[in-house]
């Protein structure tokens, strides 16, 4: 699945309860009971506003979701992806998404390369990782080399292409972390050997 932001939207400070309302706004109900849940400070000394459940009081908490994808390449050509849903449907990007519950983050970009592009690839390193605060993301992009030029994107997917650096549609991207990260591979390219690239957007 691929529904997912990066640094769009404003700017909230993850100290805020703005912000707390922001990442755990969906919790309504208790997990445990069901009962409703308050916004307020725990009673353990933790200094950042938590849902509570108003009669079990179990405390929920809302940790930042990892984005997981990969930067498939092919002699001097990156893979990229039409989407076709939203948001930003029609744009290009990595092929990427949210990392599922019983994988690591390696094996979730893979599923998700299969899933998006329907590549045949061998994985690598991990490339980059950006933290994006504003919206309670980690995204982490894997290099992968592609062993065919043939692909079978599914329905997440209008087209799966190979660009060349020259031929990338900059203006087209769909997120920032993907332009991030294309931008350091081909500079990685141009100098001759890859790195680990770790950085906050904010």
């Amino acid at each position: 699945m691929a529904n997912w932001l990066d640094s769009d939207g404003p700017l909230l400070h993850p100290n805020t309860s703005q912000a707390s309302m922001m990442f755990d706004r969906t919790i309504r109900h208790c997990r445990q009971c069901g009962a409703p849940v308050a916004r307020r400070l725990p009673d353990d000394g933790d200094t950042r506003e938590r849902a509570i459940c108003t009669v079990c009081h179990t405390v929920h908490y809302e940790n930042p979701l990892n984005v997981v994808g990969t930067v498939p390449w092919l002699g001097d050509k990156v893979l990229l992806c039409k989407r076709n849903i939203e948001p930003r449907k029609g744009k290009w990007t990595l092929p990427a998404g949210f990392m599922e519950l019983g994988e690591s983050t390696s094996q979730g970009a893979a599923r998700e390369t299969t899933e998006e592009a329907g590549a045949q690839f061998i994985m690598e390193d991990l490339f980059t990782v950006m933290s994006v605060p504003r919206v309670g993301q980690v995204h982490l992009y894997y290099r992968a080399r592609l062993t065919s030029d043939q692909f079978d994107p599914g329905h997440e997917t209008m087209e799966a292409r190979l660009f060349s650096e020259s031929e990338i549609p900059w203006d087209e991207l769909a997120f920032r972390t993907v332009r991030e990260t294309l931008e350091h591979y081909f500079a990685d390219r141009a100098r001759g050997a890859f790195g680990t690239h770790a950085f906050d957007i904010e």
